[in-house]
């Protein structure tokens, strides 16, 4: 059975640094893109940031460039997303999540997988 398990969120500091991991179970990575999405109180999910699983080919939110990065670690089974520069409005709950297709994989609807999200705090 396929499984999404986010940690590494928190409070902290604007201009801060967090990492977030996402550990899949039960995956065939060639089959899927997988991603990062976030929601803010009173706000729609959106996508932040995702990769492909054949190519490695990667996609950024324009408010995130810069300063996200999101990676992957085929033989843990692990997605990452560091991010640094944080701002308030990047607080949100982070959800990992995996898309049949990477052309899509930014779009919540078009999501198949989902983790249980994690929270990420930006507040002096």
């Amino acid at each position: 059975q396929l499984q999404l398990v986010e940690s590494g969120g928190g409070l902290v500091q604007p201009g801060g640094s967090l990492r977030l991991s996402c550990a899949i179970s039960g995956y065939t990575w060639d089959y899927y893109a997988i991603g990062w999405f976030r929601q803010a109180p009173g706000k729609e999910r959106e996508g932040v940031s995702c990769i492909s699983s054949s190519d490695g080919k990667t996609y950024y939110a324009d408010s995130v460039k810069g300063r996200f990065t999101i990676s992957k670690d085929s033989a843990k089974n692990t997605l990452s997303l560091q991010m640094n520069s944080l701002k308030p409005e990047d607080t949100a709950v982070y959800y990992c999540a995996l898309t049949s297709t990477y052309y899509a994989c930014s779009v919540p609807e078009m999501a198949e997988y989902w983790g249980q999200g994690t929270q990420v705090t930006v507040s002096s």
